[in-house]
């Protein structure tokens, strides 16, 4: 099925979360009923904080005039703001349904980006999205988050990569739950700042290609898998 990739004013805007959250909905709706093909949203946000389902009152972020809004995805709370490229792949998944598979496809997407930029990432299991190994640089630490929604066998919500964010919203929360790690960007890993559109230029068609459901190579881990701190372990498939 093709795929319809859509920049919300990337490079241009900072698109509200609020707006872009009614857009999903909107174009979620028309993926189900068949009035549209699979999308994809790419765009920047302005700053804010999501609260995923499982997000605990510690972990949420205390003081400051950046917004808190609770969403229906999965995951616990991140923050999004300028310099991170969020993408929300509205995506009718194939039958039999395989959620994990699309997960690893997403992540295995962005893998594919980073290399490009000459950045070594990879999967932790037991912890989603994509990371960095222990170095001389720092601890592992996390460069791109996924936060997912699946209804009527449909995706929305979807990853944010670090490009060259500031930092510093992070610091006033548990980011993804996860206290045991870090967090980066690929700013701050190369040394320099690179546009959002020349991120998307060489992400969207890795995407496309994951995106068919075709056989493809799976990157290597980066690290011993492990669940994330004060969870039970869980079975990967």
């Amino acid at each position: 099925m093709p795929v319809d990739f859509r920049r919300l004013d990337l490079g241009m805007r900072l698109i509200p979360y609020l707006e872009a959250w009614d857009l999903q909905k909107e174009i979620h709706a028309q993926v189900v009923s068949g009035a549209l093909d699979d999308t994809v949203l790419l765009l920047e946000h302005a700053p804010v904080f999501t609260a995923g389902k499982r997000t605990d009152d510690h972990e949420r972020p205390t003081g400051g005039g950046t917004p808190v809004i609770d969403v229906d995805r999965g995951g616990k709370i991140t923050w999004h703001g300028p310099g991170q490229l969020v993408t929300y792949p509205i995506i009718k998944l194939p039958d039999p349904i395989k959620v994990v598979d699309f997960v690893r496809r997403l992540e295995e997407a962005m893998i594919r980006t980073f290399t490009a930029f000459g950045i070594s990432t990879g999967r932790i299991g037991g912890r989603s999205g994509v990371w960095l190994a222990a170095d001389a640089g720092g601890p592992e630490r996390k460069i791109a988050a996924i936060g997912l929604r699946v209804a009527s066998q449909t995706t929305m919500h979807g990853v944010a990569l670090n490009i060259h964010p500031d930092m510093t919203d992070y610091a006033r929360i548990v980011a993804c739950g996860i206290a045991d790690a870090g967090v980066t960007s690929l700013a701050a890993e190369i040394g320099a700042a690179v546009a959002l559109t020349e991120v998307a230029d060489v992400f969207t068609p890795h995407l496309a290609e994951l995106l068919t459901f075709a056989p493809y190579e799976s990157s290597p881990d980066v690290a011993e898998p492990r669940p994330e701190p004060g969870r039970v372990r869980r079975i990967t498939l």
